[in-house]
């Protein structure tokens, strides 16, 4: 499944649906596909997910640094930064935020 998200202020953005459901539970939503947030509720999603980035960096920094050679993935702040940017503009703007599949 792919879902994407769309905004008056920006550009679509899509991306594989496991890490969408996952980045939409950081944000502080369900993760139901479709669904949407009203502009008012953006800048408190936003917030939700840098916060929650951050952290799970912190700690992907130290569990990397107790292991040697591990497979390498990509890498949370990697994938949850085009939703950021998304979520950004609409926050500026004051914009709606929807996704679907």
């Amino acid at each position: 499944m792919l879902v994407t998200f769309s905004s008056k202020a920006w550009a679509d953005i899509t991306m594989f649906g496991d890490v969408a459901i996952h980045l939409l539970k950081l944000m502080g939503h369900s993760g139901t596909v479709p669904g949407a947030l009203l502009a008012e509720d953006v800048p408190e999603a936003l917030a939700n997910l840098k916060t929650a980035v951050e952290t799970e960096k912190a700690a992907q920094t130290q569990s990397e640094q107790d292991k040697d050679s591990e497979e390498k993935k990509v890498e949370l702040d990697v994938r949850a930064y085009p939703l950021i940017e998304l979520l950004t503009a609409a926050a500026k703007e004051h914009c709606d935020v929807m996704w679907d599949r």
